[in-house]
């Protein structure tokens, strides 16, 4: 409103509008032809020229036999067996006749030619295979195809093992080359006879013709024979079998002539009494009756039948051709005299495992070995063998032993461990000392408190080593064992005593030795630690203290004070003590004692006791298997003492290289401990049932 009343201001006046003009009536340039065809040719050629110089060259190469045909996805130059392609993912496919297609992705990328193969697979072919004659078996390639004449089949193209076989007939074997493309092949296969014509004649004619021992005709006769070793056999009735092992080759002929059959030899089956008896027939050994003899016909024969203990049976014999006959021949035995001593006279006797009759009897027995038993209810069977003599009486004498008495005689009195100890069988119940009193009187000089007199009573059998156990056979329980030395002298020397071994370490020597040969052990263990004993097992233990008394001192009726006897000091050297040599390890000796030994001796190096046992006095001191205890003098008579089955400490018995005190030497003298020392080694005992 302001502008309205502003003298200055300019006025805009609205034009007026005029339509155009409709030039309708004027006339139109038209687009000429040429024109179009010359802007596509243009734009046809500006997108070659893109494609040109923006393709890649491919080329597609294909292993197959007759005309091929290729085609690729997308847009593609082909040029005949190359395409030109734009960078990029195509798929190519390729066909040919009698092939699989093939169909598969191909990236082209930015080099200059890229080439691309492909193995086209042909289909199987179709093959047809005839035999002559038909009905063989067909094999291709191992596997069974059916019987000829086989076909169609498909079958891969390629080679394959073709193998025919039919009976009676040679294989057949070939390559079969399949060319495949559903083409269709034919083979025709002529089979070999694996046979030859073999012409058999016989004089005379009519035998039966066997071929491997099968009737296959009579003479004469021309008969097949495959090929191969075949046995030939002609029989016939009153003749000698006729055969002929023959090498046969495929597809010959063969003629054997006429063959001259043998008349047959007769048949004698010979037996004897009693049988078993050797035969001869013209000096030649047949075997033993019962026999078959074959004789030759048309003449004699010399037989001759013998047996050990019986005259010699000597004939002629015949048979007719293909007779047979059977003869027993009754031999007359040879006779001795058995006479027959028995004790219990009602012992039965048994002969050769027959019941003869009980009691002494003389017996009248061919002269062969016989087998004698006797035998009586309460006592050992016992059996002799013997062989009589004619006109030679033998006397037999008898004795049967009651079954204790026969368990006793059994007992071996002598047995070696496996390590080469020797152990003596003992008897205390048959020695007049089998009950004795242990320990010493209150009025034996240098006798101990622990000495106390007690009875005791040995029943049971026992072994006992003759000598003490050495380093050589400890070291094979405990191959680390070393018994030591002192002030320079060695106790480990290896058939020194072992010693430094404790009561322990023994008892499990023991046990050791005992499995070694398969025996029960006699001590129970716990984790190695000996914790009790089982009386009646009958392995290897340390000797009781009543069997090391007994056998150390029961001599006769006496018994020993020392093991030289009831003085001292010993006049002869006897054992190992503490002599003048060792005084400067001892301190103490026996006067005008020198046995020639510092510390312990090999072992046997001193006479034997009276019980054929070395050191068992002297030497070293020894373990025995009893708990230290102080015996009970309540006079009760102890039976096979063990004592007790565990303790602190246990009892060593005998002298030592570092002992010469009357008390120390005594035979009754006690001591005790559970560790090693220097003089304590030890010996084996076992009970022997």
């Amino acid at each position: 409103m302001a502008q309205r009343d502003d003298p200055n201001a300019v006025t805009i006046e609205p034009s007026g509008f005029t339509p155009l003009a409709d030039d309708s009536g004027r006339p139109r340039r038209r687009l000429q032809p040429f024109r179009v065809v010359l802007l596509v040719a243009l734009v046809c050629v500006a997108a070659a020229l893109v494609f040109l110089f923006t393709a890649r060259s491919l080329e597609v190469v294909v292993e197959a036999e007759g005309e091929v045909d290729t085609s690729i996805s997308g847009i593609a130059l082909p040029f005949g067996n190359r395409y030109l392609l734009r960078p990029g993912e195509y798929t190519l496919t390729a066909t040919a006749a009698g092939y699989r297609p093939v169909s598969t992705g191909v990236t082209v990328d930015d080099s200059a030619a890229q080439t691309v193969e492909l193995v086209l697979q042909p289909l199987p072919g179709i093959i047809e295979i005839g035999t002559d004659p038909p009905g063989a078996t067909v094999i291709i390639d191992g596997d069974p195809a059916g019987e000829s004449p086989l076909g169609p089949v498909r079958l891969a193209a390629g080679a394959h093992d073709l193998l025919i076989r039919k009976a009676r007939y040679l294989p057949h074997e070939r390559t079969l080359d399949v060319t495949g493309r559903n083409e269709r092949q034919e083979w025709m296969v002529q089979l070999a006879p694996a046979w030859a014509d073999v012409a058999v004649a016989s004089e005379p004619a009519g035998a039966a013709i066997l071929v491997d021992g099968e009737v296959v005709g009579e003479t004469p006769a021309t008969i097949e024979m495959l090929r191969g070793e075949r046995q030939l056999i002609l029989q016939l009735p009153a003749y000698a079998a006729w055969q002929k092992n023959l090498q046969i080759e495929a597809g010959g002929k063969r003629d054997l002539g006429v063959i001259q059959l043998q008349p047959a030899a007769g048949e004698l089956v010979l037996s004897s009494e009693p049988s078993g008896a050797n035969v001869t027939l013209d000096g030649k050994f047949q075997g033993r009756t019962p026999v078959t003899l074959a004789l030759g016909p048309g003449r004699e024969h010399r037989l001759a039948v013998f047996r050990p203990g019986y005259r010699r049976h000597t004939e002629t014999v015949s048979l007719p051709a293909g007779a047979s006959d059977s003869k027993t021949v009754q031999l007359r035995a040879r006779l001795g005299e058995v006479q027959l001593h028995l004790e219990p006279e009602d012992a039965l006797v048994t002969i050769d495992g027959r019941p003869a009759g009980r009691g002494s009897r003389t017996l009248t027995l061919p002269a062969v070995q016989h087998t004698l038993e006797f035998s009586l209810d309460g006592h050992a069977t016992e059996r002799r063998r013997i062989t009589p003599r004619p006109g030679l009486p033998q006397r037999l004498e008898i004795a049967l032993l009651t079954k204790s008495e026969a368990r006793l005689a059994g007992i071996e009195p002598e047995i070696t461990t496996s390590l080469g100890q020797t152990l003596l069988l003992f008897k205390p119940h048959e020695s007049p000392l089998s009950e004795f009193s242990m320990g010493a009187s209150r009025r034996e000089p240098g006798r101990r408190s622990n000495e106390v007199l007690h009875p005791v009573g040995l029943r049971r059998m026992f072994y006992l080593q003759t000598t003490e156990v050495t380093n050589a056979q400890f070291r094979q329980f405990l191959p680390e064992h070393n018994s030591g030395q002192v002030a320079g002298t060695s106790l480990n020397r290896a058939h020194q005593p072992a010693v430094r071994v404790s009561w322990q370490q023994a008892a499990s020597f023991c046990n050791w030795l005992s499995r070694r040969e398969g025996l029960p052990p006699f001590y129970r263990q716990e984790q190695g630690i000996v914790t009790g004993f089982n009386p009646d097992a009958t392995g290897y233990r340390l000797p009781s203290e009543a069997e090391w008394a007994w056998a150390a001192r029961a001599r006769g009726d006496t018994l020993l004070k020392f093991p030289w006897g009831d003085g001292f000091p010993p006049v002869d050297v006897v054992e190992n003590y503490a002599d003048k040599s060792s005084a400067y390890v001892t301190g103490r000796v026996l006067n005008s004692y020198s046995d020639g030994h510092v510390v312990s001796a090999p072992v046997a190096s001193f006479p034997p006791n009276h019980r054929g046992l070395y050191d068992i006095g002297g030497n070293v001191a020894e373990w025995v298997h009893d708990v230290y205890t102080i015996p009970s003098d309540d006079g009760t008579t102890q039976i096979d003492p063990l004592g007790k089955s565990s303790g602190d400490n246990y009892v060593i018995r005998g002298a030592s290289w570092t002992q010469a005190r009357l008390s120390d030497l005594r035979l009754s003298y006690r001591d005790y401990g559970q560790a090693g020392r220097d003089d304590v080694g030890f010996r084996l005992a076992r009970y022997a049932e």
